[in-house]
Parts: C-alpha cells; structure tokens; sequence
C-alpha cells in the first residue's frame, strides 16, 4: 500500500474528500517549486499533482500552457522535476506526489528509468493524459514494479464499455474529466456532473476524482458532494501567475478550497 492508498484509506474513515491542488513544475521559477509544494501541503492538501512541463501540452487551457512555457523556458525537463520531488520529500513533506505529464518526455526518458527514478524520488503515483489503457502495458509493468500507481483520466462521453475498462487499468484513483475540452476553470460546473459521476460508481468502487474547470471554493464544494477527491490546476496557477507573494497566495486559496471541502460542508448530496 503506497501513500495514495493510504491517504484515501484515512479520508474514508474521515468520511472526507480529498483535495489535490496541481502545480507546475518550475513555475514560476524553479527556487520557487518545493516552497509551493511545502505551501499547498501546510495548506490542506491530501494529494499534490507535480506537473511536468511539456511543450505541446494537448489536454491544457492557456492558463497551464503558458505556465509550461514559462518552466520551459527556467529550464525544466523530467529528471528536474524529479530532482524536485525528491528535493522536497527530503524536507519533510510526506503528502502523496502524482507526476503529470505527457508521453514523449517519458519515453525519451526512458520508461523503465523513469518508473525507477521516480519511485526513488518518492513519487507515489503517474497520471499520462494522452496514453490510453491499450497502449500503456509497458508503463504500468514498471509503475507496478516500482509502487507507482498510473492513474487513467475518464471523459463525460465515454461508454460504459469504455468507462469499465479504464477504470479496471488504473491504480489509486480515477480521475474524471468534468467536461468535454481542456482544463481550465469555468463559471459553473457542468449540469451533468453529478450523474457522470454516479454513472461511473455503478462500475467501480476506486475512489473517483473530479477535475478540470473547478475555478473557487464554492464549485469545489459542490464537487466534493458527490466525488472522492477534488482536483484543482488553472484556478491555483492563475492566483500564482497574478501574485505578488506566490507562495502565500498559494497556501491561502488552498486554504479556502479545503474549509469548503471540509466535513462540516461535506454533504454527499448534489446541489445542482
């Protein structure tokens, strides 16, 4: 059992859901990447997304786009990112990591390097947004014989043939895709959450994580009714692009987000 299991074995008997911000790596600085993660983790957070910077980033909105550019452009690469992971387990900080990224990097990497190196560095989990179950065999045998869980993204209009099998492939949790398009926040959270959601633990029962447009505390609330985990990218690195003080800017809407996902909100009911 890595770290992944054991925080939503916790939050279970917590009967609460789990927050999980997404930073990218190197943004906006690389001195600046293990402050932020110490901020988010102080802050509340259950799991942290490392995000690794990639130049063609197909499932990103432009606020994480341009992000990436900017890591890109410090000088981040995947063994950086690592290094960091490592760097902060280092300082003490033992929430869950999940590296996010694309690929090509991994590849050029080397996957089963990468699947060592990363466990090594303390990284629990890897999400892949553009590798399908089918084509992720050799990912998931080094990810399994290194502890790492690979974690499969789900979309609103996957089949349930389709929804079954993903959701059979991935470890730790299921993250589903709140709608159709790339991240970003949204004004509202989409009207049909909530039975996709439902639809989705009539197959299974891994914990089932929301993410893409969840844009404040209040959406996340609403999310965190009807979902395991709450997963929260352009809205934090928006505050971070627009603060003077990043790493306080980040620990404070961490902050809001989880008051509002606490149990005392936690209602397991919809509300829309």
């Amino acid at each position: 059992m890595n770290r992944i299991d054991k925080r939503f074995g916790e939050l279970k008997t917590q009967k609460r859901t789990a927050l999980m911000p997404y930073l990218p790596m190197g943004f906006p600085s690389i001195d600046l990447a293990v402050p932020l993660i110490r901020a988010v983790a102080d802050a509340g957070a259950d799991v942290i997304e490392l995000g690794v910077p990639f130049s063609d980033p197909i499932a990103d909105g432009p606020v994480i786009q341009a992000a990436t550019q900017t890591a890109l452009k410090n000088g981040m690469s995947l063994q950086k990112c690592i290094d960091l992971a490592c760097e902060a387990r280092m300082s003490g900080i033992t929430t869950p990591f999940v590296l996010m990224g694309y690929l090509n990097p991994i590849l050029r990497f080397g996957v089963e390097r990468f699947a060592r190196a990363a466990h090594d560095a303390g990284v629990d989990g890897v999400i892949v947004p553009d590798l399908p179950p089918e084509e992720a065999s050799t990912l998931d045998a080094c990810c399994r014989a290194n502890d790492l869980d690979l974690i499969f993204l789900a979309a609103p209009t996957s089949t349930r043939e389709r929804l079954q099998k993903i959701a059979e492939a991935t470890h730790g949790f299921l993250y589903l895709v709140s709608v159709t398009g790339v991240t970003g926040a949204r004004a509202q959270m989409a009207n049909d959450l909530s039975a996709f959601v439902a639809r989705v633990r009539t197959i299974t029962s891994k914990p089932v994580c929301v993410g893409f447009g969840i844009a404040n505390a209040e959406s996340a609330k609403q999310v965190a009714q009807i979902a395991d985990g709450v997963i929260v990218g352009s809205a934090l690195v928006a505050k971070i692009t627009s603060a003077q003080n990043p790493t306080s800017e980040a620990r404070n809407f961490v902050g809001e987000l989880f008051n509002a996902i606490s149990p005392k909100c936690n209602q397991k009911n919809p509300v829309w």
